[in-house]
């Protein structure tokens, strides 16, 4: 349970209709297994004692008995395994002579709550209401599988005491197809996991249906969702039923299985689950409630164990967490970022009646896109790509390659391509200030950037024009830009788009225009093949001397820190986790350390360029934008941060 994990299965054990002893022996030894497997939670299927189609079985009392006898088998056990399990099986109220369909959640032994099912079906091929009554608001003391005053109850959550977060609620089946899932209560009452016990059978179309249940309850309480379908061996005089098991977290599916049985296992992450909520805000209790009561909403709270221990990853954690993995969601994504940026461009060229846009042309990937885009925003205006004045200035560093790329590039998307040369103009500058041009320091680094945004703001003046901004998200995450120089803009398209993703997009719209223009794709080619470089300082022999990367650190590791700190809010230890699992066949531990060190350094001393930043579209989850995605004072203090990644 280490950073927040917990690892948790829904499991479909094989089972034979009515034969409660055969079933037992089943469930323990899955039990046993998902416990070897280090699980922590694990569900089973609606009524996996039973077996689901019993039908009018469920009336006898040998049935009944027989269930009631396969439990205590159970729990004699498994009285030694820590895993929190929830088992379906039928359940005898003599107080009302009613019976239920109840799940069983018990560990060590012991059985911890029956809860019942609330919403019971009487449609189609389920005729539960025949045998079962609804749980809804039962509460009392029932006496089961030799246990006596176990507690039966629609609406109880359990809290861990030894993993701060994990609560767990239960609902069965039929309680997700409703209009007002149990489910939704538990997690407003603090609920961060739902074991779901099912038993719904197959038919064509259902998996996917059954799926976006799943996922989209997940999505919706904010929590993870463990869903246990019942499978072979149950009955299939009418229907067959295919084990189709899932593990669900906030809206993103873990883990997937179906037509075959045995354990489905996922972590899920309970830090994360409890970070967006906080963030969201929107899973505030009620002030003021007893103790007793998870938070006025009628919900009862009992308290378990589990033993702290160290949780495998299983889970797949991408190096690129801004990219899609899927080669045709990749594809839709970056059309739908082109759409976004360039919709925000084209509002801001209306609403402003701008002539022109000017865009500062280097011969690399960011300025690249922002040219893509702004070509794009003017297509949608019927305005012709000639009102996109594209201005290459070379000067100390600039080589053939950028400056070539730059203006082939310019001429090929049918913009205005000026090019004005600062170099005279900065040497100006350098003897008015009293800077030798032998040293090659910040001032003589940022005097460029400067000056070329000089230029470009009073080409704009000039054109009637708004200036376009090239600079990126990671660039700002790091700090990576001139103050008042390529820091600023009168319309940043990029500002929300992280480095890795800005070659993607390249990457797609060079693939895309493949049969249209040649030419273009060519360039655009050449441009990915290009170091990222600002270009600053003279280049040696022709070729580029000075490379971003080797100087700030490599953008897919600065771009998957931002995304886990920024979005999920992770401290440095679980970040180093999660990048070791990610990157560890590529990057050592000490050279993602390192990275790390800077990565937080950086970020905390640049936030005062952050602070006023000019507009731009936001495009993803994760932005800097001071006005609404990140807020902080410029002078905050990076110690508690940097101490914890020293300590790594």
């Amino acid at each position: 349970m280490k950073d927040g994990f917990i690892c948790t299965a829904a499991g479909t054990p094989k089972i034979k209709v009515a034969d409660c002893r055969y079933n037992a022996e089943q469930i323990f030894t899955m039990m046993r297994e998902a416990e070897r497997q280090g699980v922590k939670l694990l569900v089973l299927p609606e009524l996996c004692l039973t077996g689901y189609t019993c039908a009018d079985l469920f009336l006898q009392d040998t049935l009944l008995d027989g269930a009631g006898e396969g439990l205590r088998t159970i729990l004699e056990a498994t009285k030694n395994l820590d895993v929190l399990t929830a088992i379906g099986l039928p359940v005898r109220n003599k107080w009302d002579n009613k019976l239920y369909n109840c799940a069983a959640v018990i560990q060590r032994g012991e059985i911890l709550r029956l809860i019942p099912k609330t919403y019971i079906p009487n449609y189609g091929e389920f005729y539960e209401q025949r045998w079962f009554a609804s749980g809804k608001g039962v509460d009392t003391l029932v006496s089961l599988a030799g246990k006596e005053n176990v507690h039966l109850s629609d609406r109880v959550i359990l809290e861990c005491d030894t993993l701060p977060g994990l609560v767990v609620g239960v609902e069965i089946c039929e309680d997700l197809w409703a209009p007002e899932p149990p489910s939704t209560a538990l997690a407003r009452a603090g609920a961060t996991v739902i074991l779901n016990l099912s038993a719904s059978n197959e038919v064509v179309g259902k998996a996917a249906y059954r799926r976006q249940l799943v996922v989209g309850q997940s999505g919706r309480l904010c929590c993870g969702y463990v869903y246990a379908d019942a499978g072979e061996g149950e009955s299939t005089t009418d229907v067959v039923f295919t084990g189709h098991n899932m593990i669900a977290e906030n809206g993103a599916l873990l883990a997937e299985r179906r037509f075959a049985a045995g354990l489905t296992i996922a972590e899920i992450d309970v830090g994360r689950l409890l970070y967006d909520r906080r963030r969201m805000n929107t899973f505030a209790p009620p002030a003021s409630t007893p103790l007793d009561d998870a938070h006025g909403l009628g919900i009862g709270r009992s308290a378990f164990s589990l033993e702290r221990t160290a949780v495998k990853l299983r889970r797949d954690v991408s190096p690129a967490p801004f990219i899609p993995d899927n080669a045709a969601d990749r594809a839709a994504r970056c059309e739908e970022i082109l759409t976004i940026a360039a919709l925000g461009l084209k509002k801001r060229l209306e609403h402003t009646g701008a002539k022109t846009a000017v865009v500062g042309l280097s011969g690399g990937l960011d300025s690249t896109l922002a040219l893509l885009i702004t070509a794009l925003a003017m297509g949608m205006l019927n305005r012709p790509a000639s009102d996109i004045i594209a201005i290459t200035m070379p000067c100390f560093g600039t080589t053939d390659r950028t400056k070539n790329n730059a203006v082939i590039l310019a001429e090929r998307m049918g913009a205005t391509l000026r090019t004005v040369p600062i170099g005279e103009t900065v040497k100006s500058h350098f003897r008015d200030i009293g800077q030798s041009m032998a040293d090659q320091d910040v001032t003589y680094e940022n005097a460029q950037a400067r000056e070329r945004t000089q230029v470009l703001m009073d080409v704009a003046n000039q054109t009637g024009g708004l200036v376009i901004g090239t600079g990126d998200l990671s660039e700002l995450a790091l700090g990576w830009c001139t103050y008042n120089g390529d820091h600023m803009s009168m319309y940043a398209v990029n500002a929300s788009i992280p480095k890795t993703l800005v070659r993607y997009l390249v990457e797609h719209v060079a693939r895309e225009n493949l049969k249209k223009d040649q030419d273009l794709t060519h360039v655009l080619e050449d441009i990915l093949d290009t170091p990222v470089s600002p270009e600053l300082l003279p280049a040696v022999q022709g070729e580029i001397s000075q490379r971003t990367e080797d100087l700030v650190g490599p953008y897919e590791l600065h771009d998957f820190f931002l995304y886990y700190i920024l979005r999920w809010g992770f401290g440095p230890q679980k970040v180093l986790r999660l990048a070791e699992r990610a990157f560890g066949r590529t990057y050592s531990r000490a050279v993602i350390l390192k990275w790390l060190h800077s990565f937080y350094r950086r970020f905390f001393a640049q936030q005062f360029k952050r602070s006023c930043l000019p507009d731009g579209p936001k495009v993803g989850s994760v932005a800097l934008s001071p006005r609404g995605d990140w807020r902080m004072p410029s002078d905050a203090a990076a110690r508690l941060w940097l101490e914890e990644v020293d300590s790594l």
